[in-house]
């Protein structure tokens, strides 16, 4: 039994050494020969002695150059020639029709237009400040009577909230009936006007006129449908005139405050419409405007409020109801931009595959401005017209690493002033001479998800006051090196 065990581990042992080595013999003739499918048709692996080599390469580090033939020093391969009859080809990448089709290769223009960019936010409803009614005292009295109502009650306009005892307006309600009975038209028109500025309500004055018997006891009512916020009277209270004796909220309307990140205000503007998606509500899109955006920043989370007004016709809309907001901002000045799936991004540099005449295809470095609905803003490195991989561009960028095809890098801005920023919110964890290491969050115009990594420091003073802990916002630039701090600020206290 143990000889029978022993057997198929051994047996075992010895298929998956065939394997891994049946592995590195199809990488490495994938190496030479280029991807499956006649990718670098026109290649052999068997070459005549009389063709003349230009160097040696690793497929893996085309960049590395070497002037004789032996193993790599980053792999365990031996080096690749670089033929003299290949180097027209040394730029570009050719493919026959029939792998075209077989990729699913997808191409798309490079086009000149306004890029309109929508932000996604989250927002909390609040009642609207501006609907608001307050019932007052207008003269002094006594309240006879409290209608069952409490805070937070829903009335409709004209509800009545308590019975209030007026004596003064006894007195002058009598002398106005008595001029009325006298019959004279001015004294009776003063000393209706007495009333209305005794802070008598002119329903009430039309029926001590057509009833003919004075009426001491007010009852009042909610001048507004919507919600009740403060009721401060109870049966047997004394109030003065002026006393605010109820708040109601109006729920005509109600208001989505926004916090959107400072960096990304400058295309919002008042009027500029709006959807909001709430969970209570699934499916279901409602239209809202900007109706204000607020001067002060938080300076915790580094973002600015933005009001929303949302209508509210059937009361379903709750003060407290967190919504998803998608803000529209129009497109400005004429950019130049490619779909964002034909970007690659190397983590130092971006990368698309550009095509062109004869099935070839050209690795270019490109400099990428701000992203939006899948289109990503191209700043340098493509002009108008040309086309791009959208689709299989990944196949193509590997096949041009096997074949040494390095992109020519773009030149970068001269002035200091001038690089693009990448901006996202992290934590110091920890401060030393190569820099500053963060905990950050995902780069988006990067498309870099978060992570912990040490970045290098354009200025060793953007430190100054930051310490191990600090919450901060980063801002940083591509650079030859790699990603470099631009700039550093933090964000309230340690958590």
């Amino acid at each position: 039994m143990t000889d029978r065990i022993w057997k198929g581990v051994l047996l075992a042992g010895l298929s998956a050494a065939l394997g891994v080595a049946g592995g590195y013999w199809f990488a490495h003739r994938q190496g030479m020969d280029g991807m499956p499918g006649g990718m670098a048709a026109g290649q052999s692996s068997s070459v005549p002695d009389n063709r003349k080599v230009l160097y040696w390469y690793d497929p893996m580090y085309p960049q590395q150059k070497f002037d004789k033939p032996g193993k790599s020093p980053f792999m365990d391969m031996d080096l690749m020639p670089r033929y003299a009859d290949a180097e027209a080809d040394d730029a570009a990448v050719s493919i026959g029709p029939g792998l075209t089709q077989n990729l699913g290769l997808r191409l798309a223009a490079v086009t000149r237009g306004p890029l309109s960019s929508n932000l996604e936010a989250v927002g909390v409803l609040t009642l609207n400040q501006r609907d608001v009614a307050v019932v007052q005292a207008r003269s002094a009295g006594f309240v006879e009577r409290v209608y069952a109502r409490a805070p937070g009650d829903v009335l409709k306009a004209d509800a009545a909230l308590a019975d209030l005892l007026v004596p003064e307006w006894a007195a002058a309600q009598e002398e106005f009936l008595a001029l009325k009975r006298h019959g004279d038209a001015g004294l009776l028109a003063a000393a209706r006007q007495r009333l209305r500025l005794a802070g008598m309500p002119a329903a009430l004055i039309e029926r001590v006129e057509r009833g003919g018997k004075p009426q001491a006891v007010l009852t009042l009512s909610s001048p507004i449908g919507g919600v009740v916020q403060e009721l401060n009277v109870r049966a047997g209270m004394t109030v003065a005139a002026g006393d605010t004796l109820a708040r109601v909220n109006g729920l005509g309307s109600v208001w989505l405050a926004v916090a959107v990140p400072e960096g990304e205000t400058g295309g919002i503007a008042v009027d500029q419409p709006v959807e909001a998606r709430l969970s209570a509500f699934p499916g279901e899109v409602l239209d809202g405007t900007v109706s204000a955006i607020l001067p002060e920043a938080d300076p915790d989370s580094r973002t600015i409020r933005v009001r929303v007004e949302l209508p509210n016709p059937d009361g379903r809309l709750r003060p407290g109801m967190t919504a998803q907001v998608r803000l529209t901002r129009p497109g400005g000045q004429d950019v130049l931009w490619v779909p964002s799936e034909a970007v690659i991004r190397t983590g130092r540099r971006a990368l698309v595959m550009r095509a062109e005449d004869g099935g070839r295809y050209r690795p270019v470095e490109v400099r990428l401005g701000r992203e939006s609905d899948g289109k990503t803003v191209v700043v340098q490195g493509l002009e108008e017209g040309q086309r791009v991989v959208a689709s299989g561009q990944f196949l193509l960028d590997s096949e041009a690493s096997l074949k040494g095809v390095v992109a020519d890098a773009v030149e970068m801005p001269t002035s200091r002033t001038m690089p693009v920023l990448h901006e996202a919110e992290g934590q110091v964890v920890a401060i030393d001479k190569a820099g500053v290491t963060l905990a950050h969050g995902p780069f988006g115009t990067l498309g870099m998800p978060g992570m912990t990594m040490t970045f290098p420091l354009a200025n060793a003073a953007l430190l100054q006051g930051v310490q191990v802990g600090d919450k901060v916002r980063v801002a940083v630039s591509q650079t030859d090196e790699g990603l470099q701090v631009e700039r550093l600020e933090k964000l309230g206290g340690r958590p």
